[in-house]
This record gives structure tokens, sequence and C-alpha cells, in this order.
């Protein structure tokens, strides 16, 4: 398969274009106050967001990236759709009620509602976008190396029409856009990601261990081919099913696993998304929803990664001279979908990639732009007294700067794996936003003082790690060895912030610190019961 794959796929691609171009103007007609630009006015049901949750979490780091990661090292690409799934249980039982009962737009709201909200409102704004940032990184560098493998275009102008369609989405349609959007590419997704995986397990007699053991003489050839004895070839093929192929050392296995588990839960994109329906019972039924489609989903990138390894490594069509996969090390769930279907469902399963790439890429956007217009225009600069409309110019404004800085980032990160670049935004989350509301929500002796100073420790110990460590240092700079050694920097910052949070608030006589502490049952009131939660003024 060459760039410039033909008209199969380019008539999907259309065809998706105008659904989601329909789908956003149907939108824009609805999207007139704030309510309905960050929320869709409260009034997605909780099967419709639990879809939609389902279609903003599977992202090109789960489609593209973890079945890369597999199809490169077998077993230990679980570690990624293991460590993306369990964070979901915290959501349902800690979170999901108690956000919508106390939030409104984004999880700011949440965070600062007993605390002083100024303080409070820029820390999470500021957290909000650099995880936003990494994370759009991951999603642009999928979108370029899909659309330069398929159409043959230059990989800056396909990441550069990826950030102009993003743009327009959320320019025009808001949430209401954004959620059907997600919803269409959920489902879209969940039946080409059923098929591929129902496909390969077919040509093998639907016996996961003829796949597995394939993969292993696969790699064995492999290794036989590049000059290895017989012994090592052998032990070469083995090796993809078992750990540390991947990651190495014990401290940076549980450090990855803590940010996938606990960043899950501090994500500002879906936490977004609890507002969008009418109650709290929605908000857990949608997580109920979201952590079954998305538990199914990731047991199929499993058999995709595996069965990437048995048709499209041993076919030296998808491969360049060099052995490595045309287009890019992402790209091994693309060329499966050709070797299952030809270029009709290659043409399908690249438009559904894309799609899920704008999806979460509109979710985003939105996400970083109410944090700029909403916490930070709105709440910390007017103080509340902030025109809608005036809100509003100054979201969509945010829009169009965050596509520029993410097309930049994205043709900057262009060989990064989509799956490891999403793991460390889930680092700046676990280690900045999930400490802050885990203990806002449950302490009662936490002050402003302490999620402040806790929450800033925890996001800037996780960037100057993640700076300092192999995937910037070396890989990007260029520097011969890293300064901080271990893949992901969650399992410094992520205690380091907690541990502050704790410290402060102990230590804090303030009369803000009194109050703060005094409001919580007030807080817990309305979390737990949702008697005067946002919702009836909606409807």
């Amino acid at each position: 398969m060459t760039a410039g794959t033909g008209w199969p796929a380019l008539a999907m691609f259309a065809a998706f274009v105008l659904l989601t171009l329909g789908i956003t103007r149907w939108a824009a007609r609805r999207t007139r106050t704030a309510d309905d630009f960050y929320a869709a006015g409260g009034g997605i049901s909780g099967f419709q967001n639990g879809l939609a949750i389902a279609g903003d979490f599977m992202s090109a780091a789960s489609f593209l990236g973890i079945s890369a990661q597999i199809f490169a090292d077998g077993y230990d690409g679980l570690i990624y759709s293991i460590g993306f799934f369990v964070g979901w249980p915290i959501l349902l039982f800690l979170m999901a009620e108690r956000l919508r009962n106390l939030g409104r737009y984004t999880f700011a709201d949440v965070a600062s509602f007993r605390f002083a909200p100024t303080p409070v409102r820029t820390l999470a704004a500021v957290s909000t976008l650099m995880v936003v940032l990494f994370y759009l990184i991951a999603q642009m560098v999928g979108a370029g190396q899909l659309i330069r493998l398929l159409f043959g275009l230059p990989y800056p102008y396909a990441v550069a029409i990826v950030g102009v369609m993003m743009t327009f989405y959320v320019l025009f349609g808001g949430m209401l856009a954004t959620t059907w959007v997600q919803i269409v590419k959920a489902v879209l997704l969940l039946g080409a990601a059923s098929f591929m995986a129902g496909a390969v397990l077919w040509r093998l007699g639907f016996s996961p261990e003829a796949l597995f053991a394939s993969a292993v003489d696969v790699k064995s050839a492999a290794a036989t081919k590049a000059g290895a004895p017989p012994a090592a070839a052998a032990s070469a093929g083995r090796a993809i099913m078992a750990p540390g192929g991947f990651i190495k050392d014990p401290v940076s296995a549980i450090s990855l696993g803590l940010a996938l588990m606990f960043g899950t839960a501090g994500l500002p994109h879906i936490l977004m998304r609890f507002f969008t329906v009418p109650d709290a019972k929605a908000a857990r039924t949608s997580v109920l929803w979201a952590t079954g489609w998305i538990g199914y989903f990731y047991l199929l990138t499993f058999v995709i990664g595996f069965g990437a390894i048995v048709l499209v490594g041993t076919e030296p069509a998808y491969l360049d001279p060099a052995g490595a996969l045309r287009g890019g090390g992402n790209m091994a769930a693309v060329h499966l979908a050709h070797a299952i279907g030809g270029d009709l469902f290659l043409g399908f399963v690249s438009a559904v990639a894309f799609a899920t790439i704008l999806a979460v890429v509109a979710g985003l956007t939105l996400s970083g732009a109410s944090a700029v217009s909403h916490d930070l225009y709105a709440s910390v600069w007017r103080r509340g007294r902030a025109d809608e409309s005036a809100e509003l110019f100054v979201s969509r404004v945010t829009v169009v700067v965050l596509a520029g800085i993410a097309i930049g980032l994205g043709i900057l990160f262009e060989r990064q794996n989509v799956a490891f670049m999403v793991s460390l935004a889930f680092a700046l989350a676990a280690s900045a936003n999930f400490p802050v509301l885990l203990l806002s929500l449950l302490w009662p002796g936490c002050t402003t003082r302490g999620v402040v100073a806790g929450g800033a420790v925890g996001l800037t110990l996780a960037l100057v790690l993640t700076f300092l460590s192999p995937a910037i240092w070396v890989t990007v700079l260029g520097h011969a060895e890293a300064v901080f050694p271990f893949s992901s920097p969650a399992l410094f910052s992520m205690p380091a912030a907690l541990l502050v949070i704790w410290i402060v608030s102990r230590l804090d006589r303030s009369g803000r610190a009194i109050v703060d502490r005094q409001r919580y049952a007030a807080q817990r009131v309305r979390a737990e019961t949702g008697i005067g939660a946002v919702g009836a003024s909606r409807h």
C-alpha cells in the first residue's frame, strides 16, 4: 500500500466530513448561550453521554497508539489498555455524581466551590491548558501520519488540515456539535474495531492461542532474517509474550500505571462531559455506559495489535526498505485494515480513525477554551461580571489560538508514539488535577492555600520531569542521556502534590482556612443530595 490510496478512502473521508459539517450546522442553530456552548444546555441523556464520553476517550492513542505499541512490543502494550481503563471505577464511585452536583461548566467550578475562587481557578485553568496541549500533540501526530499515508500530502499540511477542521467544529457548533460528532465516531469506531478483531480471529480459527503462537513465530522469523542465531531468534519471538520489552524497569512501569489510572479522573475534557447531562443520576449512568464501551474496545485493541504482527509484519507491501512500517510506527491498525478488507475497508477505517481524532481534538479544544474564557476571563479577571457574549467571544478566540499551537507542536513531535504522548498528559492530570479534586471533595481539612500549593507543585514537578525525561530531553532535543531516567513522572509528582496539600492545609491557620473548613458541610450536602445543583434552570 502506498500513499495516495485512491477513491475508496477519499469517498469515505468525504462522507464523514459532510456528515460532521451537517451536524455542526444543525448544532450551530441551537447554540445561542454560554450554557449551550459549554454544556449543550445540559440536555444530553445518560446513554448518549456515555457514548460521547467513550468517543472522547477512545482517541488516536487508543486506536492507533496502543495497537502500534502491541505491534512493536507485544504483551507490554497491554499496560496502556489496562491503565487507560482502570481509572473509570474511580470516576464512577468517587467523582461523577459529586462533579455534576457541584459544577456548571468546568472542573474548576468544583475545585473552587468552597475555596477562594481566584487562585484555585487560575491554577485549574493553567493545569487544564497544559494537559490539553500534551493530549492535542498526540492527536495531531496521529492525524498527520494518517493523512500523509493515505493521500501523499506533506506531513505539515496534513496536520494543518486537522487543525482547521477542528477549529470549525468548535467555533460554530460548541458542545452540542462536539457531543454528536463524538457519538457518531464512537459507534463507527466500535463497529470497525469489532470487525477487525473478528476478522483476525476468523483467519486463525477463533483461537487466541493460535494468534499468539503465530505472532511469536513472526517475531522469531524476523530475528532470524536479521542475522540472529537460532536460540536468540526463538528468545526474541517469545519475548513479545512477556513483560519488560517496552518498559524495562519497575519504577517506570509503576509510574506509568499510576499516571494512566489516576490521570483518567483528572482529564479536563472528560470531566467537562458530566455537566452536559441534566442530573447526577444521568452522570452515573453515562459513566457506567462509557466504562462498558471502553472496556470492550480495549479488549479489541489487544487482538488488533497481535493481528497486525501476524498479517502486516510479514507483508513487504506494508514495510519500507528498512523493515519499518510505511507511514510511521502508529499506522499498524490502518495497514491491518487493508490486509483484511482491501482498499474499501481501509477507506472506512481511515475515515473512522480521522473521525476519532477530530472528535477528541474538538473536545480538548473546547475544554481549553472554556478554561480561558470561563475560568480566567469571566471568573478571575471579570470576577463573575462578564457579559455572556464577551465570554463566548474570548472562548472562540482561544479556540483559534489553541489550534495554531496544536499544529506547531504536532509538527515538532512528529516521530513520537501517540499512546506515549497521551500518557504524558495523563501524568500531568494525575499530578495536578486529581489530587486537588480528590482532597477538596473528600477531606474537610483541605484549604485554599493547600490545594493551590499542592496543585502547583504537582504540575510544576510533572512538567519539569517530563521535560528532562528521555521522551523530550533525548528524543526531541537530541541529548545523549536524560537527566530524569524514567518514562513517567507520576510516581514522584502525584505523591508530592498530595503531601504538599496535606502539610500546607494542616499548617494553615488563616481566616480563609477557617472559612474553607466550615464550608465543607454545605459542599457535602450539595455533592451528595444535589440540593441547589445547576439543572432546574436549564429545563
